[in-house]
């Protein structure tokens, strides 16, 4: 069994839970924030929106450099609407899935590097890249989200069996 074999699975589940969580982002809230110095929910879920496409930089491409030198550092696009956080979310995991699922095994094994400013931040394998900056992040953020949901009282999906919700609690 090759690694994009074993990884996509993994990747379609959290995709599939992430995509239930921006579906419930309340559109009259994207400019919510819990303090003035945490994001706003609309950043939250662009964020999300973004973070698949990690992956392909990080097969197809040996480095990425937020603020190349010379140019505007990357910036979270603002959300406008759920639907556009939707529709970027499904774009980039579509293309996503198709660089894993396109990468040979010895391609999960070579060096990428994230750099900012011409200075690399750090270095790792790729499949690390997609196991902590592309699973493990939008988890991360899946979960700050559903704190932001619940603190106005939007129903959380379940993720990882029945929520609280789902199970009348």
């Amino acid at each position: 069994m090759s690694l994009s074999d074993i990884l996509l699975p993994e990747f379609d589940h959290e995709m599939a839970n992430t995509r239930r969580v921006l579906e419930r982002i309340p559109e009259d809230k994207l400019n919510w924030r819990v303090h003035e110095k945490s994001n706003t929910i609309g950043w939250v879920g662009m964020h999300l929106a973004e973070i698949p496409s990690w992956a392909d930089a990080a097969l197809n491409q040996d480095a990425l450099d937020i603020a190349p030198p010379g140019q505007e550092p990357y910036r979270t696009p603002p959300a406008n609407s759920r639907q556009e956080i939707l529709d970027r979310f499904d774009k980039n995991v579509a293309a996503a899935r198709t660089a894993i699922a396109a990468a040979d095994d010895s391609r999960f094994s070579l060096p990428w590097s994230l750099l900012a400013g011409g200075k690399v931040l750090f270095t790792m394998p790729r499949i690390a890249v997609l196991r902590a900056f592309v699973l493990n992040h939008n988890v991360h953020h899946r979960a700050h989200l559903c704190v932001y949901l619940r603190l106005h009282n939007v129903p959380v999906p379940a993720l990882y069996g029945p929520s609280a919700d789902e199970e009348g609690m």
